[in-house]
Parts: structure tokens; C-alpha cells; sequence
């Protein structure tokens, strides 16, 4: 340190005591990135052959370090030097509030990188990967809550080595009041989503990877984030939720237990349908299908109205994805079958056909008579020649 303060008077003697300050500070800048890349060589080499934590989180840390190594020599070398001490006053706190910064940027990089050190571990690729989707949820939210925590230390602790800040947030806090119950109303659905970001975490309605139906829609948990939950939908649109909704609203969740979900397939068909031979050839194309796990499988008419009768197919296969194919073989073959076999049984729309009483003959069609007036069934007398009596009988006309 003493070889530190003379080679600074020296330079001093010939340095104008304007630029003074900002050469110190510069040359404790230029010291500090040289004493890092020396120190970061040497950790790099010894690390080199290590597949350890160390090794993961080193590389990571470098640029918090290095800026933490500048800040850290500049302020010995304004400390070394003779300057005002009102430019020092304010460089240690500006110092000490980044070293605190850099504090905690460094333990949020570490949390990243135990958790996806800890997520490599998982094999969240197996078919039955219930355990590791929960494990991966737990850490997946913790650490958005850990990362949150961390950053609000981070600035309360820097915002406290200002005297004139930590007055004014005392006084803050001393007359919150009314405006302290309007901010935390205003806080309420971050507050809320973080609180169920926490129940999520332990209680796990929904996991990673988990196949859910929300506001209708079909999809995987994608993400589960400090606020909000993203949706694969099966199309790979994304749906974003608040957290939230999944504590305080129902939703479905095919894979809560586990994967394995049984599919349902419809037939509206006509009355004559082969119910019997439909079972049969349901359980073949069950059995010679490969996305059918040999669990269930199962047809029953669950319906008839006037025109058709609905039979339903149920099959089970190891997961949703799977059950999806299989449904729509099923489907597709059992049309097929049908069709080639009991075309009969396709939906048909009915009609019945009865003969109408026969019209009165009209006057045209009767045959004429010698005097070109039609005659009727008197014997070629025209009707209106021939008076009818009151019993609806004809009798003879006398001159």
C-alpha cells in the first residue's frame, strides 16, 4: 500500500488537480480488469478437467466478477490517493451499492445454474416421467420465487447505504396510511400470483409437461413462471394463464396420476347396425393396433332417437397423444369395415309412399254423345238433362 501512495504523489506532482480524481479512478479501472484476467487465467486452468459445480457456474460468473474486481481496486486506489473527501464519501457508497448489485446477480446466476444442473438429471423424456415432471415443477417455481426474493433484498439493501433514501423510506412507511392499503390493492394480483406460484410449487395441481384443458382449450404445460403459466395448445399456439387461475378456477388435468387415458369414438348409425359384429371387429382392430395399451376396450349403443342409434367405442392407451391416434384408427377402419360390409347400416333418411283415393272423372274425359255433349253414366243422357229427385235417384222426363 505504501508503494501504491508514493508512485501516486509522484504522479500527482505533475497531474493539474482537476483530472486528478478521474486519472485515479481510471487507473484503478485499468489495474482491476488486469488483476481479473490474471486471477480468471488461473481459475480457468485449474478447472479445466472438472465437470463439477465449479466448473458449470464459473464461466457464468465472469462478467459479475470482473466488474466487481474494477469497482473493487478503483476504490483502494481512491482511497490511496489524497482527494476530497466528499469524492470519496461518494465513491465508497456508489462502490459498496454495486458490489451489492453484483452480490446479487451472482447468486441469481447461481440459482440458473443449480437448477438446470439439477433438471439435467431428470429424465423428463421417459414414458413414465411423472417423478421427474414434479421434481422439475417444484424447481421451476422455487426458483422464480427465489429469483424474485433475491432481486428485492438486492435493491432494499442498495437503496439502504443512502442515508438520505433509508430517511425518506422510514418517513415512507411511517405515514403509509391510506396510500399503503391503495399500492397494496393495486400489488394484489402480482402478490396473488406469486402466493399461488407457491401452492403450485407444493401442492402441484399442474406439473410440467402435464396434459390439461383450459378455457377449452387442449394443450401441455409449457412453462410455469413466477406469474403466469404457458399452454402448448395442440395446434403450438401458446395460451397464457395467470397462475392463479389454476388455485382458484377448475380446469382438467389428464395426467394428474399418471399418463394412461381411455378414448371414446362415436358412430350415429342406422337401427339396423350389426352390434355384435361391430364388438368383435372393434377388439381386432384393438388388438392389431399399436398405440392400444390391452387394457380397455369396449362398444355399447349408449343411444337411440327416430332416426339412429349412437354407438360408442371406448379404447385406453399409455397416454393422450397416443389415445388421439389410436381414435382416430379406430374410427377410420371400423368407416371402412362398414361400409364394405353392412352398407345397410350407414344413417339413411326413410320415407313412406300410400296410394291417394281416386279423383272424380272429369267432365272431359267422359265419353260425347250424338250431340257432342258428354254424357254421363245415364246412358248418354247429359246430367243436366235428367232431373234428380229428392232421394238422389233419376227419373224419366214427361213432354
Amino acid at each position: 500500500m505504501g508503494e501504491i501512495e508514493q508512485a501516486l504523489g509522484e504522479i500527482e506532482a505533475v497531474v493539474p488537480n482537476t483530472l486528478w480524481p478521474w486519472l485515479i479512478v481510471a487507473l484503478g479501472l485499468v489495474a482491476g480488469w488486469a488483476l481479473h484476467l490474471a486471477l480468471w487465467a488461473g481459475l480457468r486452468r485449474a478447472l479445466s478437467h472438472r465437470n463439477g459445480l465449479a466448473a458449470r457456474l464459473l464461466p457464468k460468473l465472469r462478467r459479475p466478477a470482473r466488474l466487481g474486481f474494477v469497482i473493487g481496486v478503483a476504490t483502494l486506489f481512491a482511497q490511496g490517493a489524497r482527494l476530497d473527501e466528499d469524492f470519496q464519501y461518494w465513491l465508497a457508497k456508489i462502490a459498496v451499492a454495486v458490489v451489492i448489485t453484483l452480490i446479487g446477480w451472482m447468486v441469481l446466476i447461481a440459482i440458473d445454474v443449480v437448477v438446470e444442473r439439477a433438471n439435467a438429471r431428470l429424465a423428463l423424456d421417459a414414458e413414465d416421467n411423472l417423478a421427474a415432471r414434479k421434481q422439475a415443477t417444484q424447481m421451476r417455481v422455487l426458483q422464480q420465487a427465489g429469483k424474485i426474493v433475491v432481486v428485492l433484498v438486492t435493491l432494499a439493501s442498495v437503496l439502504a447505504t443512502f442515508e438520505t433514501v433509508r430517511q425518506y423510506g422510514v418517513s415512507l412507511f411511517a405515514s403509509a396510511g391510506a396510500a399503503g392499503l391503495v399500492l397494496g390493492f393495486a400489488a394484489r394480483p402480482v402478490l396473488a400470483n406469486l402466493i399461488a406460484g407457491i401452492q403450485i410449487a407444493m401442492t402441484q395441481p399442474i406439473r410440467i409437461d402435464d396434459v390439461v384443458i383450459v378455457e377449452g382449450e387442449w394443450g401441455w404445460i409449457e412453462e410455469i413462471a413466477s406469474t403466469y403459466v404457458v399452454v402448448r395448445i395442440w395446434d403450438l399456439r401458446r395460451l397464457i394463464v395467470p397462475l392463479s387461475k389454476f388455485i382458484e378456477e377448475p380446469f382438467q388435468n389428464w395426467t394428474r396420476k399418471n399418463a394412461d387415458i381411455i378414448g371414446s369414438v362415436f358412430w350415429y348409425l342406422d337401427w339396423t347396425a350389426p352390434v355384435a359384429a361391430m364388438r368383435e371387429k372393434l377388439k381386432e382392430l384393438a388388438e392389431a393396433s399399436p398405440h392400444w395399451d390391452g387394457k380397455v376396450v369396449n362398444l355399447q349403443v349408449t343411444e337411440t332417437d327416430k332416426d339412429v342409434i349412437t354407438i360408442r367405442a371406448l379404447v385406453s392407451a399409455r397416454n393422450s397423444p397416443i389415445a388421439w391416434d389410436l381414435r382416430c384408427e379406430i374410427r377410420e377402419k371400423m368407416t371402412s369395415w362398414l361400409q364394405a360390409e353392412y352398407p345397410s347400416a350407414l344413417p339413411k333418411a326413410r320415407g313412406e309412399l300410400t296410394m291417394a283415393d281416386r279423383p272424380p272423372e272429369r267432365t272431359r274425359d267422359l265419353p260425347r254423345g250424338p250431340s257432342g255433349r258428354a254424357a254421363d253414366s245415364t246412358g248418354g243422357v247429359p246430367s243436366d238433362a235428367v232431373p234428380q229427385s229428392e232421394g238422389g235417384t233419376a227419373k224419366p222426363v214427361e213432354d
